[in-house]
């Protein structure tokens, strides 16, 4: 049994490991108020050259396997915009709710300045469908936002099922490809995955997808096959959420030990897990929230140097993954919210509090979660979750979870 000094112990040691890590390698965790532009460019080992690319699907268009995401400040942080291009990272990810519209304003800006960047950059940009299925007026005003003709690649964002791709979407896909108003077309999504996907490997109209993808999800039987289906069908797939974060604070050991052990190869464990997608080769991109050019160069990096991870660094992996299954939620709705006497989407508020407790993004947190309706919002403090918390795979105190947000993000 341990005493409450081995504990407090235990508990320095691991503050110590990460904020060494965080400090040695720049791989600031804390957002951008942390960047330090002169002793960051100190500490931090650049990307000596252009990010490694990928073939996206059966599109003929190459990507870099590192996209910039576009949930931070951009009006404000040009800087990033403009580095970004300089270390090859050329795949930008935007959506017409980041940020109510100023994640598009500030890439808009950017091209209204450097014109000649716009046909360096692949550009990608989300519509909700859960605003109206008329997407035409709001793909104007994204363009408009954009200051471009054309989107790359236009993503459905964040659909629950792949009925949401009905025909007559497809349909209208089709019409604004020959309207050049698109290139690609697809969706993201963060809940029921691996359903989305199989739909997804039968639908010619598919070209590209955004889903979490991670080293907690890839050894999953199922969401092996999906991912391969769409590999198969040749649709370009982009990882996000590859940290794996969760709704839990997690205070596992395997955490410590992965932070010191990646110290002294040289990395951080943040960027072991891009490492581990990366060797996925179905992949064609990761899609990484850089609040700052701290991560941003830490992550550049990693692509540059694309580590292989030793069998030890695995196994280490996946030890962690297994110790923390309670603390991370898979986006498996289809389990917990459908079985409600009132539907919450229960995997949305989860993602708010990985927001809050992992990405240590407040704001983002907090501006998410004021998205939801206002009737779920009402209802996650008082509604009963024990058939959900029966149901759910992963055994997650959802209830609690639900209360916590309520009051946390509130």
């Amino acid at each position: 049994m341990s005493s409450p000094g081995d504990k407090t112990a235990k508990s320095n040691r691991r503050a110590f490991l990460k904020k060494a890590a965080a400090i040695g390698l720049g791989a600031t965790l804390s957002g951008p108020s942390l960047w330090q532009p002169r002793r960051a460019a100190a500490q931090i080992p650049l990307p000596n050259e252009p990010i490694p690319r990928r073939p996206f699907g059966r599109s003929g268009i190459t990507v870099a396997t590192l996209s910039l995401g576009g949930m931070f400040d951009i009006l404000n942080n040009r800087l990033m915009l403009a580095k970004a291009l300089d270390w090859g990272i050329d795949y930008w990810d935007t959506a017409e709710g980041y940020g109510g519209g100023r994640s598009e304003e500030g890439i808009g800006r950017w091209f209204a300045r450097n014109p000649d960047t716009r046909k360096q950059v692949f550009l990608v940009t989300k519509l909700s469908p859960r605003r109206g299925q008329d997407f035409t007026p709001r793909l104007e005003q994204s363009l408009k936002r954009l200051r471009t003709d054309y989107i790359d690649l236009l993503f459905v964002h964040g659909i629950r099922g792949i009925k949401e791709i009905d025909a007559g979407l497809e349909s209208w896909s089709q019409a604004m490809k020959k309207a050049g108003k698109i290139r690609l077309f697809g969706f993201s999504t963060h809940a029921n995955m691996e359903d989305c996907l199989e739909g997804a490997a039968k639908l010619p109209s598919i070209d590209g997808i955004m889903f979490t993808y991670n080293y907690r999800l890839m050894h999953e039987p199922r969401m092996n096959r999906a991912v391969d289906a769409c590999f198969r069908a040749g649709i370009g797939l982009t990882a996000m959420k590859t940290q794996g974060g969760g709704p839990v604070k997690s205070n596992s050991e395997s955490e410590l030990e992965m932070a010191g052990r990646f110290m002294q190869k040289g990395s951080t464990d943040h960027q072991a897990k891009l490492m581990a997608v990366w060797e996925d080769k179905r992949i064609a991109c990761i899609c990484s929230q850089m609040p700052n050019l701290t991560i941003m160069a830490a992550n550049a990096t990693a692509a540059v140097n694309q580590i292989r991870l030793s069998q030890a660094d695995r196994v280490l992996l996946a030890r962690y993954a297994k110790e923390t299954c309670s603390d991370y939620c898979a986006g498996c709705s289809r389990f917990c919210s459908d079985v409600l006497s009132e539907r919450v989407p229960i995997n949305d508020v989860m993602r708010c509090l990985m927001y809050h407790h992992c990405y240590q993004d407040f704001g983002l947190a907090r501006s998410t979660f004021e998205t939801l309706p206002t009737r779920t919002r009402t209802l996650l403090s008082r509604m009963d979750f024990s058939e959900a918390e029966k149901s759910c795979p992963r055994h997650l105190p959802i209830g609690r979870l639900m209360q916590e947000a309520a009051t946390l993000l509130a």
